[in-house]
């Protein structure tokens, strides 16, 4: 689990790309006050819950002992600075609650990142962690645009093979329009199946859908705990809704006020950082990996040996470059997958890909048969909706050069992966920028060898909100949160017994 864990709250702004619900709905009305805070509360009732036992057979293989899960619909507002049109999204929720639970406290809603992660899927891991299900029921929700709430789905299974399997630095010009041709013709199918309301599926129009779900689980007040993109969407919710807030741990921190370009050079930056901690791991442990002492060079020369004569793996697929990056960055969030990594690298010098392929498809959610969910088609949207302003294809191909030499590894994926935003045909809506006045202390976790979310933005966003406290983890991967006992000692009495942890407080790796 602890693996699955990690992997969902992946940043997802990489290389080029980069049912729940039953029939019983129920609208969310918001009562707002003329500075944008204020309480959502559901006008016809607490919404109607079922058993949803299925989807933890789906994820789990079975249902945990003792936690029963139920799931239900909220209807909010497509637009909530428009809702007297009367159009709706549908929200859906997983309530877990273990039968050991005592001295209630009330719902921990969480959210895994992405954006385009399933808080449905997730509340299913996370209902099995003892420390909270004894106090809390686990809230997940699939934010509009994700999984089984109403969807955003506009990439075929064609396009997204396409965009992963493509070179990661198409150095001809060539090349490069190539790629830019695939993601227009993305952005173009996207625009004409969902016109203006592609602006809808963004990240201050979920905050507000978190304060819907506040109230339908009936909380006076939210206890949340958000990873990666998680804490962006908490850190909104902060600013809107302050006085709506118990607790709040923001995990894998992201810093509201960074502008798109600056956040591909931080995730270049911390992906090379990452990959010298692996590096530096090979050598040190030559027994359990195979592509010591230089894997750098191994997958530099995986990459080259790609470009001209791509191994083919079952069925033909190809081991182009784009699929041995995925990879590499893919095994990057979570140190137990390091000796994967060497030995896929290991085995793909020797003709087999049946590892790159295993690690790259997890990251990007394809499936055996070649189908993928709507993971990336919600990333894509919500990420280019988020700005005001994105880096243009002349200033992308500048940036491709220079973090190519910059970043070796990364950069000038780093680069592409803003091509998708460049040629986005809709509106922006941005997220507000500011203090969470009159919220409590908020606890915001950060991981040093974080390669997603590098760890310098842990303080920006705690010294931007203006009540939060920095508590720190010298580990390795993205996230922290449940991954050491030291962290999670610190988390749970934060949530559940409003326990601050020390200012400075440092966890061991």
């Amino acid at each position: 689990m602890r693996r699955r864990l990690a992997v969902l709250t992946a940043a997802l702004m990489l290389a080029g790309v980069a049912g729940c619900a039953g029939p019983e709905s129920q609208w969310v009305q918001p009562r707002t006050g003329a500075s944008g805070s204020g309480t959502a509360a559901p006008t016809g009732g607490a919404p109607t819950w079922r058993d949803c036992a299925e989807i933890p057979r789906e994820l789990l293989g079975g249902v945990p002992r003792g936690i029963t899960y139920q799931c239900a619909t909220i209807k909010v507002p497509q637009d909530w600075t428009a809702q007297a049109d009367g159009k709706t999204f549908d929200i859906a929720l997983l309530r877990a609650r273990s039968s050991r639970q005592s001295d209630r406290i009330g719902s921990l809603l969480i959210n895994p990142g992405g954006p385009g992660g399933s808080g449905v899927d997730y509340a299913v891991y996370l209902s099995q962690l003892p420390g909270l299900n004894s106090r809390f029921d686990v809230v997940g929700f699939d934010p509009r645009g994700v999984g089984r709430s109403t969807q955003v789905k506009c990439m075929t299974d064609q396009q997204l093979d396409t965009l992963f399997g493509y070179d990661p630095d198409p150095v001809s010009k060539a090349d490069f329009d190539k790629f830019v041709a695939v993601n227009r013709e993305v952005s173009d199918a996207c625009s004409a199946k969902y016109g203006e309301s592609l602006r809808l599926f963004s990240t201050v129009q979920t905050a507000r859908d978190m304060d819907a779900v506040r109230a339908a689980v009936g909380d006076p007040k939210t206890t949340y705990l958000g990873y990666s993109y998680g804490t962006l969407l908490g850190g909104v919710y902060a600013q809107l809704f302050p006085t709506n807030i118990r607790a709040m741990v923001l995990d894998g921190a992201i810093d509201p006020a960074e502008q798109s370009e600056a956040r591909s050079e931080g995730q270049a930056k911390g992906f090379e950082r990452a990959f010298d901690n692996f590096a530096q791991w090979c050598k040190q442990t030559p027994a359990s990996c195979p592509v010591a002492p230089d894997p750098r060079a191994v997958v530099q020369a995986q990459l080259a040996a790609a470009r001209t004569a791509p191994k083919a793996g079952a069925g033909g697929r190809l081991a182009t470059p784009g699929w041995i990056f995925t990879a590499v960055v893919a095994s990057l969030y979570v140190k137990d997958d390091w000796e994967k990594l060497g030995k896929a690298l290991d085995d793909l010098r020797d003709g087999d890909t049946t590892a790159i392929f295993a690690l790259a498809d997890g990251y990007a959610e394809r499936d055996q048969n070649g189908h993928y969910t709507n993971l990336f088609d919600a990333n894509t949207a919500v990420n280019c909706t988020d700005y005001e302003t994105y880096a243009d294809l002349e200033r992308i191909r500048v940036l491709q050069s220079q973090w190519r030499t910059k970043y070796p590894l990364f950069g000038a994926g780093l680069a592409m992966g803003m091509v998708n935003c460049a040629v986005w045909p809709s509106k922006h809506d941005p997220y507000p920028v500011g203090p969470a006045t009159g919220a409590p202390p908020i606890l915001v976790v950060g991981t040093r060898g974080d390669p997603a979310t590098p760890y310098e933005q842990t303080p920006k966003l705690a010294a931007m909100l203006g009540t939060g406290v920095v508590l720190t983890w010298n580990g390795e991967g993205h996230t922290a949160y449940p991954q050491t006992a030291c962290i999670t000692r610190n988390v749970n009495n934060y949530l559940i017994d409003l326990d601050v942890p020390a200012k400075g407080t440092v966890c061991p790796a």
